[in-house]
């Protein structure tokens, strides 16, 4: 494994050097083209010694705030988070076989929530443990009929 050096220099324009040599107007746009791929995949493909998952959210997080799209990039990272903790889906009984990924999943999620959405990523957390999904459900973008119930628009 190579020297870490996401920190080093600007990191910003870097990141978003990488975005448009990839076609990319946005980090958005280029996160979104790839839904069910983890922060750290996404920083891997724009560079895996010099982009970290960590600021690959940090610009998503901005980009979502100025563009008053917050709410469906917290329901994105439940997409991403599902996707690698339970890439069969949403189990049809939590057991002592799943009961790990499927904390693990929305704990994620937790952690990857702006302060001002915590509150109601913990309603939908205690909606799909009360009354789980269907088995198999497997999101596969922010737009999903059930992330859009749990966690419906708020923003103008």
């Amino acid at each position: 494994m190579s020297e870490d050096r996401s920190w080093e220099g600007n990191w910003k324009l870097r990141l978003y050097e990488r975005i448009r040599e990839r076609g990319f107007p946005s980090l958005t746009a280029f996160a979104e083209a790839r839904p069910t791929a983890s922060l750290i995949a996404l920083a891997e493909e724009l560079g895996e010694d010099d982009i970290a998952a960590v600021q690959v959210f940090s610009g998503l997080v901005a980009e979502a705030e100025r563009s008053g799209q917050l709410t469906r990039l917290v329901r994105g990272q439940l997409v991403r988070e599902l996707s690698q903790h339970l890439p069969n889906g949403w189990p049809a009984v939590i057991d002592d076989s799943n009961r790990f990924d499927v904390a693990h999943a929305l704990a994620r999620w937790s952690t990857y929530t702006p302060e001002t959405h915590q509150k109601r990523v913990e309603q939908a957390r205690a909606v799909l443990r009360a009354k789980p999904p269907p088995p198999g459900w497997r999101p596969l973008g922010p737009d999903d009929e059930l992330l859009r119930t749990l966690l419906p628009d708020e923003e103008a």
